[in-house]
């Protein structure tokens, strides 16, 4: 009898936190490492949200939410959706999950059943593929290049698609590559899907940190599309562990069903913090954040590409930068472990994120200010001078 389930098996750890493991020893030696592979705005959650969690747990509102979350707090999202994106989302579609992880559960649990293909790009976010796994369902990587903005298209999906395919999932900002997908390529990825009797996932975690053009969501051109959103990136709120789902109306009642079952509810002095993430004062504190997001991106961009490494497809969002490092070296891996370990700088190896070309690129995250990320360039300028 085995100790362990046979999904196991298709579960791969994060290979960056070996990496992370060996950055914090050489920190306790007292070495000064530049983190550039951690996913995690480097600011701290807006004053605003931060006051409101502490007056929540000063009137003592700890106890148990519904399942589906406070309804105020939907309200405010749903409104949130009307007035920044022109979509009318009645509350009774949005759930609130422990993190947008909670919410990719919750979507993936009422869709799939075992066998069942999910459709996604590689490079992706890793999570995405092993929750599919988790289900019993079958992640069928769509290989995606810069010449496409790393994003798949309309006849790609109908190339992939079987009659096992069940659902499409896409990123919009997307990580790794912080690129996003436009409403007319989105809508005619949607036309497949519906064509195909499929479901849309879109993840959107991202969403409001973009730099090029309007910011969108899928629900402007598919509707019905189950869309995973998130507090953690763009409002910050990382530890909070507060995300939500939108669900058609014709699963909601099965996605609440399982949420009750799974998790009950969403953490409820998260909830309360988060109602004031919508408020003007909030909304003002982020947008000057995003402005600096862009800032350190629009340094980077043309600093690299002058330092040796190559940025195939420029990034409109998200906090990453996709580079190619495959003119210095023909290995991400050995590429990022010694620029650790000799210029003392952190960053994601391509292998963390699928199987197409991931010796090639390296994923590098501007979550650090700017003198930060300016010192960061010079010892990688350093590192490949000597590297080459």
């Amino acid at each position: 009898m085995s100790l362990f389930a046979q999904r196991m098996a298709d579960i791969e750890p994060f290979h960056v936190m070996s990496l992370l493991a060996e950055a914090r020893a050489m920190e306790a030696r007292g070495l000064d490492v530049i983190h550039m592979e951690i996913g995690e705005p480097d600011f701290a959650t807006p004053e605003p949200i931060v006051a409101a969690g502490i007056k929540a747990l000063q009137r003592g509102d700890t106890r148990y939410s519904t399942t589906k979350g406070l309804p105020q707090l939907r309200e405010a999202i749903a409104a949130h959706y009307a007035r920044r994106y022109g979509v009318q989302l009645p509350a009774e579609r949005i759930v609130l999950t422990p993190g947008a992880s909670g919410a990719l559960l919750l979507a993936l649990g009422v869709l799939l059943n075992r066998d069942d293909e999910v459709l996604l790009a590689d490079p992706s976010y890793p999570c995405n593929r092993h929750f599919v796994s988790m289900f019993e369902g079958i992640p069928r990587a769509i290989p995606v290049g810069p010449e496409q903005q790393f994003q798949p298209d309309a006849t790609q999906v109908e190339q992939f698609w079987s009659p096992r395919t069940s659902a499409l999932m896409l990123a919009s900002p997307a990580n790794p590559t912080g690129t996003t997908i436009g409403p007319d390529r989105l809508r005619s990825l949607a036309g497949v899907v519906t064509n195909r009797g499929g479901a849309l996932l879109v993840d959107e975690i991202y969403q409001g940190l973009v730099y090029n053009g309007q910011d969108h969501t899928a629900l402007e051109v598919a509707a019905d599309s189950f869309v995973i959103n998130s507090f953690s990136k763009y409002f910050q709120m990382t530890g909070w562990r507060l995300g939500w789902l939108i669900a058609p109306e014709s699963h909601i009642e099965q996605v609440e069903k399982l949420a009750m079952n799974v998790f009950l509810a969403a953490p409820t002095p998260a909830q309360h913090a988060a109602l004031a993430a919508f408020e003007p004062a909030t909304l003002e504190i982020l947008e000057a954040r995003r402005q600096e997001m862009q800032r350190r991106r629009d340094f980077l961009l043309p600093t690299l590409r002058q330092i040796g490494l190559q940025v195939p497809a420029e990034p409109d969002g998200a906090f990453y930068i996709y580079a190619d490092c495959s003119a210095v070296c023909a290995d991400s891996r050995e590429f990022a472990r010694n620029l650790l370990l000799q210029a003392h700088v952190a960053v994601t190896p391509g292998l963390d994120f699928g199987s197409n070309q991931p010796q090639r690129y390296i994923r590098i995250a501007y979550t650090a200010d700017l003198q930060r990320l300016q010192q960061a360039v010079e010892r990688i300028r350093t590192f490949i001078a000597s590297y080459c």
